[in-house]
């Protein structure tokens, strides 16, 4: 027995799920769209914008700043580097003056004052390497992470500002066209998602201002830490003053690690 072939008709659980997510792409290509003219607008200076002044001038702060603090960190690690490359000079050199002075009986006193010498100076050079290298992961996080999670938010709060202006745009072009039966309805639409998007910028743009408040007292207080650190632990290597550097190790409890020729730094965080 054969079964008639006939048109088959989707059940809408079956349909929707298509239907929902062309709807979704439409609507994402139309906001990309006005989004795209918004900008090309503003650049070719014909389109106006919302600018909040003071809110800007942070943001652009921030930016120098961040640009600022990144160099402070290049030059840091530099600093690290060069002085790791001292610090193991400094420690072969010393068991050379000591084997020399068990070898050598006529300068035996000579080799060996030079040797502890060497030996002293690499030990000191090793803590002052933990503390800069301290100083480098403190604002390594401060700057790749803390403002870096900050500028993240002032994107979003960009692109909802783009967004804002461009649903703002066209509703005050419908409003300056014909209000009819044929229009009313468009406007009504054009009103509400403006409202809509007007609403994220709000939200976002106190999102970011709160983050902005927050972030500038997190970076006070973190790099007057690591400012004293950084300091206190220079000073007292170039002045020979070995307690006060390992004192002020000790005050930002920074422990070494046992020192070995194959490791670029000895800084363990407690």
């Amino acid at each position: 027995m054969h079964q008639k072939s006939g048109p088959v008709v989707l059940a809408d659980e079956v349909k929707n799920p298509a239907m929902e997510k062309l709807e979704l792409v439409r609507k994402w290509s139309l906001n990309t769209y006005k989004c795209t003219r918004q900008i090309i607008s503003e650049r070719l200076g014909r389109g106006s914008r919302t600018v909040d002044l003071e809110l800007e001038a942070q943001i652009e702060i921030l930016r120098d700043n961040k640009k600022k603090y990144e160099n402070i960190l290049k030059l840091a690690q530099t600093l690290s580097t060069q002085l790791y490359q001292m610090v193991h000079t400094q420690r072969q050199l010393g068991d050379a003056f000591a084997d020399l002075s068990l070898k050598s009986l006529e300068l035996h006193e000579e080799f060996g004052y030079n040797a502890d010498t060497q030996k002293l100076l690499a030990k000191n050079g090793e803590t002052l390497l933990g503390a800069i290298n301290f100083f480098i992961a403190s604002v390594n996080t401060l700057v790749n992470k803390t403002i870096e999670d900050t500028l993240l938010t002032v994107k979003q709060y960009e692109s909802a500002r783009i967004e804002y202006d461009a649903y703002r745009t066209d509703l005050e072009e419908l409003n300056l066209g014909p209000r009819d039966a044929n229009t009313l309805p468009k406007i009504e639409q054009s009103q509400q998602l403006f409202q809509m998007h007007k609403e994220k910028y709000d939200k976002m743009r106190n999102d970011v201002s709160i983050k902005l408040k927050f972030l500038e007292e997190n970076k006070v207080k973190v790099l007057h830490n690591q400012l004293v650190l950084f300091h206190n632990a220079i000073a007292a290597y170039f002045a020979g003053n070995q307690k006060q550097l390992e004192q002020t190790l000790k005050q930002f409890h920074i422990k070494l690690k046992t020192p070995g020729v194959d490791a670029p730094s000895w800084l363990e965080e407690q």
